[in-house]
């Protein structure tokens, strides 16, 4: 299979790069020992050359810009990008000038250390980072298990640049939020490296210390203080167990955690054991991918409870298995009489709990507490949510409630296995990790790691030209490309968007994901007959229900149609299914469509400003609430708007936005011209 580029922008400013990069083929750093400059970003920012404390530039913004360049990890950074979060306030032309100057202080700062200089193009940056050693990046690298970078996150992640910019300030809190999870990540492995019980009482503490609500970390401090005969460490231990999950989860520990006190001697619960995969007995005929148990539901004594347990854990499996990239282990098949071998097969066990409470004259309340753990690191809980509803008697109320499980159990399977193929050297990657990888950036839609990721797509299906998931995602890149106006040949990667789409679904017809993908290529890109297309879209919505995607572009295709109403009920399903789900920006964006034909143009606004809340770069739900701006009189909302978006997509002009524009109804477009018209657009 030949692979085309079409529309990768920024591919040839990167490339110009390469020459340059420093980041090693592992995806390391020079160890400590071996950096020139040791750079801190916990706590207060600071710097040692050769092991002697050195002042750091005098302006925050500048240190600010170093940090950005640092946690790049050698990559190129968008001068945009860096303008946007350090001066979001500003006007472009001030905020570029502003930027030379830190640059400028950064390049003297850098050659008194006597490094390299800043590596600098038209539109990037980049750090070379050869002689660097940064304590966040180390974070990073789980493999190190080093128990002082865990502790580092004691401290605050630049703390004394907080304030800057209000965009700053969010990029610190992402970031922390991420080193947050390496570094429960790196204490989880350093707790798995010990088997003295002394030991493992010491990386337990390290683990709750960062992650108090880790049910595993619990449990292997009480069963090290039973191995060491502290009875009474134990039951304390239990009982600040049960008080910090309450607290952080909004649970009570697991049946098997509580097990522990009545078996001294016993070794941890198979839920919670630390396994090692290599060990685990694997099939030899186990299909590849990811394999995910699910279990029935605890209930207590209630009959009534019980059934549904039954019912709703058997129904959340088979919405799961409509995911073509899960291979699903049904709870008949880990049910405890059965055979244990079904059960070792997984690498995440879904499970939880069903109450039922029953009131008199009134339908009995569901309580449904689940969580995902991942058996390959010990048990670990990865997720957790609680779903309530009503036996009401309502007609397939259980298979709506597994619906909405699975949407949403689905998003954060990716989301952790994408954390998890990130930490492996990406030279080792498998093509479905690389797969991986690549999501979280089409999930933010951000340059320059936008392009990566199409990159990265791109090896992936070089090495698994039949894989029908990889070529779904890379259609689905190829789709975001236009929409977000990053690709220098918008044809190309329309007709590209739609090859992968049609590839993939050639390859697997039950793949909803990929058949959606295909429909809204042809609606949304293409302009074809919009009535086939929502029959395909009827087709994907048929085999996956559980895709909340799928019900977002059907929203569209109905509204490009004029069916507006019934695109409303498809947009609502789409948010209702997955309310938590990355890409729940795209699902606002779609149900603005439907809102702004119905001249419901507060509800655009509001709407608008929520997708654009969770995700500023995306440009479509913009066009769409400028036109309602423009409507609504709200003149000057407009002109801060339409700037915003002049950045992001300088060669944006009505005529490009109408031409684009798959609204199939003229007095729909009539409508939508004359609101970009009135906000200012020419």
């Amino acid at each position: 299979m030949s692979i085309s580029l079409h529309g990768l922008r920024g591919f040839r400013e990167i490339s110009s790069f390469d020459n340059s990069l420093s980041v090693r083929p592992d995806g390391t750093m020079l160890e400590e020992s071996g950096a020139r400059l040791r750079l801190g970003l916990f706590g207060q920012m600071s710097a040692t050359l050769r092991g002697r404390p050195v002042p750091l530039p005098k302006v925050r913004k500048t240190r600010a810009l170093l940090a950005i360049l640092a946690l790049a990890g050698g990559r190129p950074v968008l001068r945009e990008r860096i303008a946007n979060l350090l001066w979001s306030k500003r006007e472009r032309e001030q905020a570029r000038a502003s930027l030379r100057q830190c640059v400028h202080e950064l390049q003297e700062f850098l050659s008194q250390c006597g490094l390299s200089k800043l590596r600098t193009g038209r539109q990037h940056m980049l750090l070379d980072l050869d002689h660097f050693w940064i304590d966040a990046v180390a974070l990073a690298a789980v493999n190190a298990g080093r128990a002082e970078l865990v502790d580092l996150t004691r401290s605050s992640f630049l703390e004394d640049l907080a304030g800057l910019d209000e965009a700053f300030d969010n990029w610190i809190a992402c970031e922390e939020k991420r080193l947050r999870e390496d570094a429960i990540a790196m204490a989880g492995l350093l707790l798995d490296r010990q088997s003295e019980p002394n030991a493992i009482i010491r990386a337990a503490h390290r683990l709750l210390d960062v992650s108090p609500a880790s049910e595993n970390g619990w449990a292997r401090l009480i069963q090290a203080h039973l191995d060491n005969g502290e009875r009474s460490a134990a039951e304390d231990s239990f009982a600040r167990c049960t008080h910090a999950l309450v607290e952080h989860a909004g649970r009570l520990p697991a049946a098997e955690t509580a097990a522990l006190l009545h078996t001294p001697s016993a070794p941890p619960p198979a839920a919670l054991a630390v396994a090692s995969p290599a060990l685990r007995p694997h099939s030899r005929n186990r299909s590849p991918g990811l394999w995910l148990g699910v279990a029935r539901l605890r209930t207590g004594e209630d009959a009534f409870g019980s059934m549904l347990a039954a019912d709703i854990a058997e129904a959340v499996a088979a919405n799961l298995a409509s995911f073509r990239w899960l291979n699903i282990i049904p709870p008949a098949n880990i049910d405890e009489n059965s055979d244990a071998s079904f059960a070792a097969e997984a690498d995440l066990m879904l499970d939880g709990a069903l109450q039922c409470r029953h009131t008199p004259g009134s339908a009995p309340d569901i309580r449904i507490s689940l969580r995902l753990l991942d058996l390959r690191a010990g048990g670990e809980m990865v997720w957790s949510r609680r779903f309530e509803c009503k036996a009401d008697g309502a007609s397939f109320w259980q298979d709506d409630l597994a619906c909405e499980i699975a949407a949403q159990v689905e998003p954060e399977l990716l989301q952790h296995e994408a954390r998890r193929a990130a930490r492996r050297p990406v030279l080792d990657a498998s093509p479905r990790e690389l797969m991986l990888r690549a999501v979280p950036a089409i999930f933010r839609l951000v340059e320059p790691d936008y392009s990566e990721a199409g990159l990265l797509l791109a090896r992936a299906a070089a090495q698994a030209p039949d894989d029908a998931a990889i070529l779904g995602w890379w259609a689905k890149w190829h789709l975001f490309l236009v929409g977000q106006s990053f690709a220098h040949d918008p044809h190309g990667a329309c007709l590209r968007a739609g090859e992968l789409a049609e590839r993939a679904v050639a390859l697997d017809p039950g793949c909803a994901r990929a058949l959606s993908i295909a429909a809204h290529v042809r609606s949304f890109l293409l302009h074809k007959d919009i009535n086939e297309t929502i029959s395909l879209h009827e087709r994907a919505l048929a085999l996956n229900p559980s895709l909340p995607f799928a019900w977002a572009v059907s929203c569209l295709a109905l509204s490009y149609a004029g069916h507006h109403t019934d695109a409303l009920k498809h947009g609502q399903r789409a948010r209702s299914l997955s309310p938590f789900d990355p890409h729940s920006f795209f699902f606002d964006a779609a149900l603005l469509v439907p809102h702004f034909a119905m001249r419901q143009f507060e509800q655009v606004v509001t709407v608008g400003r929520r997708a654009m809340a969770i995700n500023p770069a995306m440009i479509g739900p913009q066009k769409g609430l400028l036109s309602a701006l423009g409507h609504l009189g709200r003149r000057e909302e407009a002109a801060e708007l339409l700037a915003k978006m002049r950045r992001q997509a300088p060669n944006l002009n009505l005529e490009l936005a109408m031409l684009r524009s798959p609204l199939s109804r003229q007095e729909d477009r009539d409508l939508y011209e004359s609101g970009l018209r009135l906000a200012g657009m020419e």
